[in-house]
């Protein structure tokens, strides 16, 4: 058996640099109220054009219970609205941001890309690519919803 050293381990070492980026990530959000998950569903809405709540849960990759309380906290807060998405079929909801929304997500954006740039600049653009392809292998099989991440 080999030894055991937690911080070589592939687990240890993501979740470590997962909780400082969403530290740092939800400093800058928690100005606004916003939580990381909140960002990822105005995103989503307002960069990406997802519009209904259960796009939104699989762009987010939570679950739709999950997603339901984002977008009522969300909606409370004056940031989205929701509108029956057709006439023909008023059981359909769309999801828009608001006025306000779209200022904080704009107003936030580059903030957030700040974040994103301090991390990427460590790497070369071919370590980054790894990475990400990386990840993305790791990933791969192990689709699920969660509550959380």
């Amino acid at each position: 058996m080999t030894e055991y050293r937690l911080h070589k381990r592939l687990g240890y070492r993501a979740s470590r640099l997962a909780r400082i980026m969403q530290n740092r990530l939800e400093t800058a959000l928690s100005e606004h109220g916003l939580t990381r998950l909140m960002w990822c569903v105005m995103t989503g809405v307002g960069e990406e054009g997802v519009q209904t709540p259960s796009e939104l849960a699989d762009y987010v990759g939570v679950t739709r219970p999950t997603i339901s309380r984002l977008l009522k906290t969300l909606e409370t807060k004056g940031m989205l609205a929701r509108h029956n998405g057709s006439a023909r079929d008023g059981r359909s909801v769309r999801i828009a941001l608001t006025p306000q929304g779209q200022a904080i997500t704009g107003g936030m954006r580059g903030v957030v890309d700040q974040i994103n740039a301090h991390f990427t600049a460590k790497l070369e653009p071919e370590h980054l690519a790894a990475v990400l392809s990386g990840l993305e292998l790791l990933a791969a099989g192990e689709e699920q919803s969660l509550t959380d991440f």
